[in-house]
C-alpha cells in the first residue's frame, strides 16, 4: 500500500473535522441541525474504510505505525464518536450556539486519538494526546453559563495540564537517556543497555501521566466531578475513548519499547489495578447522581482492565482489546439512555429515575442490561470480557488479584442493582408523561443491546479480531 492509501482514515477524519468547523462557520444558525447527521454519517463512512483496512500494516513517515492493533482501537473510537453524536442530537440541538463546533471538535479529538494509537515515536504521541485534550477540554465546558460544566472544564484544564506535564517530563528522560523518540530505537537500546536510573524515573513518570488518562487511582481525582458537570453525551465518549486512547498509548510504548523494563513498573500496575477497583467501586455505593454512580465504576473498570497489563502476555492484551470494545457499548448505552431522560426531566439524579420502567420500557431495559454487563453478569458480553481478563492475570500465578476481582465485581452489582430497584419498583412522580426517545437513539440503544447480548452469546467473532490483532503487535 501507498502512503496515502495508509494514512486514509486520519486524513479522511482530518478532513471530516475541519470541513464541518469550515461549514458551521458559514451556514445559518437553524440549518447548522443538519450538520449532526453529516458527522455521524461522516464517521461511519470512515468506519468502514477502517474495518477495509484492518489487516493493513505498514511504517510511514519515519515511525507512525499502521498494523491491526491500531486499526482495532481507531474502528473503538469511530463507534465511540458516532454513538456519541446520535445520542447528542437533541442535546446539543437545544444550545443557543455552537452546534457545529461542537461535532468538529468530537471528530478532532477522534483524530487525536487515533493518532495516539498509531504513534511509534513519542513526539507524535504526545501530540495525538495533546489534541485530544485540548478539544475535550472545549466540549467538557459546553453548557455555557452552567457553573457545574464550567467547574467540570477548569479542574480537566488545570489536572490534564498536569498530567501532560509530567507525561512530557518522563518522555524527555526516556529519550535522554536512550537517545531516541522512535520507540523501536528505544526498545533496542533498553534491551541491549538495560534500565538505567535516568530511564527508571522517566517511566515512572510516563506510568503517572498514563494513568490519569485512564483515570486510575490515585489520579482519577478529577473524573467524578468531570462526569457530572460535562454534557452527558460527552461524558461518555470520555469515559470510553479517552480511556482507551490511555491504554493504547500506555501498551504501546511499556509492550513495544520497554518490555526489558517490566520488573520495574509490573508491582506498580499491580497496585494501581487494586486500588482503582476497590476504591472504584465502594466509592460508588453511596453515589446519587447517575453521572456520579457511572465515573467510580470507571475508575473501577480502569482496574480490570489493568488486569491483562499485569498479566503481559498475548492474552492479556487480548482481553484489553476485548474488553474495551464490550466496554464502549456498554457504557455509551447507559451514558445515552442517561441523556434521553436527561433531556425530558432535565435531571441526573438516581432518585428521578423512579418508575422510568412504566415511563420508558426501552431506556430502562437498556440501562439495566448495560449495567448487568459492566457488572460480568451473564449471558451478557461483559461477562466474557471480564472471564479472560481473569484466565490471563490467573495464569501469571496471581490468583488472589483475580479473586480480589470477582468480589469487586459483585460489590458492583449491589450499586447497579439500586438503580435497577428505582427504575423497576419506583413509583414514578405524579403527573409526569412517558419519556420521548427520538427513533435515531432508539436504534442506538438497541444495537447496543443487541451488541451486549450477541457476542455475550457468540463471542468467536469478536475475540478472534482481538487475539489477532494482540498477537500481530506482539510479533508472535
Amino acid at each position: 500500500m501507498g502512503i496515502w492509501q495508509l494514512l486514509s482514515v486520519e486524513l479522511l477524519t482530518a478532513a471530516l473535522g475541519l470541513g464541518l468547523l469550515a461549514v458551521g462557520l458559514l451556514m445559518p444558525g437553524r440549518e447548522r441541525r443538519g450538520l449532526a447527521y453529516v458527522a455521524t454519517a461522516g464517521l461511519m463512512g470512515i468506519a468502514a474504510v477502517a474495518w477495509a483496512m484492518r489487516e493493513a500494516q505498514g511504517v510511514v513517515l519515519n515511525g507512525y505505525i499502521i498494523d491491526p492493533f491500531g486499526t482495532y482501537f481507531k474502528l473503538l473510537f469511530l463507534a465511540s464518536a458516532v454513538l456519541t453524536c446520535i445520542a447528542s442530537f437533541d442535546y446539543i440541538g437545544r444550545l443557543p450556539r455552537g452546534e457545529g463546533e461542537f461535532y468538529a471538535l468530537l471528530v478532532l479529538a477522534t483524530l487525536g486519538m487515533m493518532l495516539v494509537a498509531s504513534a511509534g515515536e513519542l513526539i507524535t504521541l504526545y501530540l495525538g494526546l495533546e489534541l485530544m485534550t485540548i478539544s475535550l477540554c472545549i466540549l467538557v465546558t459546553y453548557r455555557k453559563g452552567d457553573m457545574k460544566s464550567a467547574e467540570a472544564g477548569l479542574k480537566y484544564i488545570i489536572l490534564g495540564a498536569l498530567s501532560s506535564a509530567v507525561l512530557l517530563y518522563g518522555l524527555s528522560f526516556i529519550y535522554g537517556a536512550t537517545g531516541s523518540t522512535l520507540l523501536e530505537d528505544i526498545g533496542r537500546v533498553v534491551a541491549r543497555e538495560g534500565v538505567k536510573p535516568l530511564l527508571g524515573v522517566g517511566i515512572i513518570f510516563v506510568l503517572a501521566g498514563f494513568a490519569f488518562k485512564m483515570a486510575a487511582v490515585p489520579f482519577h481525582m478529577w473524573a467524578p466531578d468531570v462526569y457530572e458537570g460535562a454534557p452527558t453525551p460527552i461524558t461518555g465518549f470520555l469515559s470510553v475513548a479517552s480511556k482507551a486512547a490511555g491504554f493504547a498509548a500506555f501498551l504501546r510504548i511499556f509492550f513495544g519499547a520497554l518490555p526489558a523494563s517490566h520488573g520495574l513498573w509490573a508491582e506498580l500496575i499491580v497496585a494501581l489495578s487494586v486500588l482503582s477497583m476497590v476504591i472504584g467501586n465502594l466509592v460508588a455505593i453511596p453515589q446519587k447522581n447517575i453521572k456520579r454512580l457511572l465515573a467510580y465504576s470507571s475508575i473501577s473498570q480502569a482496574g480490570y482492565l489493568l488486569l491483562g497489563v499485569v498479566a503481559f502476555s498475548v492474552l492479556g492484551v487480548g482481553a484489553i482489546l476485548y474488553y474495551s470494545m464490550i466496554y464502549v457499548f456498554a457504557n455509551m448505552a447507559a451514558f445515552t439512555a442517561a441523556t434521553a431522560f436527561f433531556n425530558e426531566d432535565g435531571s441526573d439524579e438516581i432518585a428521578d429515575f423512579a418508575g422510568l420502567a412504566r415511563r420508558s420500557p426501552l431506556l430502562a431495559a437498556v440501562l439495566l442490561f448495560s449495567l448487568l454487563s459492566l457488572a460480568g453478569i451473564p449471558p451478557l458480553a461483559g461477562f466474557v470480557s471480564k472471564f479472560y481478563l481473569f484466565v490471563a492475570v490467573i495464569g501469571q500465578g496471581y490468583i488472589w488479584l483475580a479473586l480480589l476481582a470477582v468480589l469487586m465485581s459483585m460489590v458492583s452489582v449491589y450499586y447497579y442493582l439500586q438503580v435497577a430497584k428505582a427504575m423497576y419498583f419506583g413509583e414514578p412522580p405524579a403527573g409526569r408523561a412517558a419519556v420521548r426517545v427520538p427513533l435515531g437513539m432508539q436504534v442506538a440503544l438497541v444495537v447496543c443491546l443487541a451488541v451486549l447480548f450477541f457476542f455475550g452469546l457468540y463471542p468467536t467473532p469478536l475475540t478472534g479480531y482481538a487475539f489477532n490483532s494482540a498477537m500481530v503487535f506482539l510479533g508472535q
